[in-house]
């Protein structure tokens, strides 16, 4: 199944469970990270946690299970389409400032080092005001988390998972990164996403290199393991990743097919757990 050539030699690459797409078997949030520590993960990553969930609940599983939290998505407030943040809705300029400052709250209390910035969904085409109203608000992000020693991420979302989603595109997402021009704000390389955005990974992996922060994964089209079928390789996308410098973290957002822990064969497949 997996040639020794493409076999990882240092196991660089490290696997976190995203607790939005896994453990999905209980409805009980803080039961996911006991489910992942029990599944054999050593970190975890996922949405902003349910307003009955406080950060001492959080503090006090972390503590009890050894997870390390790597990612969280920025909380959604009380904002219209909230679930995809507001970074880049106009008016919203206070809500998207509080909801970072809450979870800034929640990720250092985690020490959790990294924020995925939502940009928001719209009901039309973007504007110049859009625009606008997006840079301004990374760029007073970027103080913020330098100032926490924590990174942001921005992530280009596809129009068939997301339709209407503000950023969809690779060449804006780097555009405005370097317009911020920030080491506290990178770029969140989903697989699953930049697949549907614009294929030709290996050359999508090698000019974005540079930018990338975090990276997710799931098969394409159906948003299930990597070794499912499917358009992808992952096994030469991930030596990919390595081969260009990878070396952090990777979130499984992807949709167990028949069962989260059932599914999680293809770490071992590929050689990253148990070998």
């Amino acid at each position: 199944m997996l040639t020794s050539r493409l076999r990882p030699s240092k196991m660089s690459l490290k696997f976190c469970a995203n607790l939005n797409f896994m453990f999905t078997e209980t409805g009980d949030f803080l039961e996911r990270y006991r489910l992942a520590k029990a599944a054999g993960f050593s970190a975890v990553e996922g949405v902003f946690p349910p307003d009955h969930v406080s950060v001492a609940d959080l503090v006090k599983v972390r503590e009890e299970t050894g997870l390390e939290q790597i990612l969280m998505n920025i909380a959604i407030g009380d904002v219209p389409d909230g679930q995809f943040g507001c970074a880049a809705i106009p008016g919203q300029e206070a809500n998207f400032r509080k909801n970072l400052e809450r979870t800034v709250e929640y990720a250092k209390a985690l020490h959790c080092k990294k924020i995925h910035i939502m940009a928001g969904k719209l009901n039309g085409p973007a504007t110049a005001q859009h625009d606008e109203t997006y840079l301004s608000n990374l760029k007073a992000a970027a103080t913020i988390l330098e100032t926490n020693n924590i990174l942001g991420v921005i992530e280009p979302i596809n129009k068939y998972s997301v339709p209407g989603y503000y950023l969809a595109c690779y060449e804006k997402a780097i555009k405005t990164l370097k317009e911020v021009n920030s080491p506290s704000l990178k770029l969140m390389f989903d697989i699953f996403h930049a697949q549907h955005i614009r294929g030709d990974l290996t050359n999508a992996i090698k000019c974005y290199a540079d930018y990338i922060g975090h990276v997710q994964l799931a098969q394409v089209p159906n948003r299930n393991e990597p070794n499912t079928e499917g358009e992808l390789n992952y096994p030469y996308v991930l030596h990919t990743l390595e081969t260009h410098g990878y070396t952090d973290w990777i979130g499984c957002e992807y949709k167990p097919k028949a069962g989260t822990v059932q599914g999680l064969g293809w770490l071992r497949d590929f050689g990253y757990w148990g070998q």
